[in-house]
């Protein structure tokens, strides 16, 4: 579990986060929604460390992270998986290479070890014949794998995604959100992603975060999502799937 308290993000004065406190649960799929600019990317960061926040605390488990000195972050995050928007693969590495790479950076193991890990990850994704491929020669929906195996490399304890979906047709992004689901429950992972796409919301949201001008509006699950009350978070999804409509119907 992860828990974030009270926590604080300005840049140049201007708030981003304000006050945020919300809880992310194991073995769940914990989704961050919010209209561009809401502060959700930023929350993300600060969660993994990639932002130093003004106040606050934020824990995993019983460890208290933006406190721990850089070394001590390190332990931690050798227990993070990363899914970048637009999978961020090394276009200067083959496919094997890109998936061995966070075992390279943590791991003392055998290249035998780490390859056999390799493959195994790349297995479970999925991806086969594709160990000396560059990403060039990947689809968008394989190089989205490709990143997944490499998060999953460590075998983490924490998964995060950003904008898994990004750039992928309809039916690349669904079967995207079923692996990182699937994953989610056979590790045990706390994931985390950050989405503005209800499809996802709507299949995979065990658990949704709804953060409006940095402050969080709503949780509650995707059963609850369409029977809220709340009028910005029902401007959000309506927003959304009005936009869809319209992407459709122009295609």
């Amino acid at each position: 579990m992860i828990r974030v308290k009270n926590i604080d993000k300005s840049f140049s004065g201007k708030i981003v986060l304000d006050n945020v406190s919300v809880s992310f649960e194991s073995g769940k799929t914990n989704l961050i929604i919010g209209r561009s600019g809401s502060g959700k990317t930023v929350l993300l960061k600060s969660i993994v460390g990639l932002h130093n926040i003004d106040n606050g605390e934020i824990w995993y488990e019983d460890v208290l992270f933006n406190r721990l000195n850089f070394t001590d972050k390190k332990e931690i995050r050798k227990k993070m998986g990363m899914l970048f928007q637009g999978s961020a693969l090394f276009d200067s590495m083959t496919t094997e290479q890109n998936v061995r790479f966070p075992l390279d950076m943590f791991t003392n193991g055998s290249m035998e070890e780490k390859l056999e890990r390799v493959n195994f990850c790349l297995k479970r994704v999925d991806i086969f014949n594709a160990n000396k491929l560059y990403p060039a020669e990947l689809s968008g929906g394989m190089k989205k794998r490709v990143a997944i195996a490499r998060a999953i490399a460590l075998n983490p304890q924490y998964l995060f995604c950003d904008e898994p979906n990004s750039g992928l047709d309809p039916i690349t992004a669904i079967l995207i959100d079923e692996l990182i689901k699937e994953i989610t429950e056979e590790y045990s992972m706390t994931t985390i992603v950050n989405t503005h796409d209800m499809n996802s919301v709507m299949e995979i949201g065990e658990k949704i975060v709804f953060i409006n001008e940095g402050i969080i509006c709503w949780e509650g699950s995707k059963h609850d999502i369409l029977k809220s009350d709340n009028e910005i978070l029902n401007d959000f999804v309506f927003a959304n799937s009005l936009a869809k409509q319209l992407r459709s119907s122009q295609k």
